[in-house]
């Protein structure tokens, strides 16, 4: 069985996608690697979000559903600090 790297909200504020680091965004306690998505370019997404962050809430207001996230992989599972 794989193990999971498990990332903390103050780890995953790290990959940003800012300055060459990959861009991670959590949901529903999963990280997805965004980092080949042009619509992530340089850590933000429709300048609404960005990468680095947990999306669980903002997705309930976003005009797609978590669907689109499963096109990437899955790099880790957000744990509490």
């Amino acid at each position: 069985m794989l193990l999971m790297k498990r990332f903390t909200h103050a780890e995953l504020r790290y990959y940003d996608g800012k300055e060459g680091r990959p861009a991670y965004v959590a949901f529903g306690g999963k990280v997805y690697d965004v980092s080949s998505s042009f619509l992530w370019k340089g850590g933000r997404h429709q300048a609404l979000h960005s990468a680095g962050e947990d999306l669980t809430e903002a997705l309930r207001e976003a005009p797609h559903g978590a669907e689109l996230l499963e096109r990437f992989p899955v790099v880790g599972e957000l744990v509490e600090e």
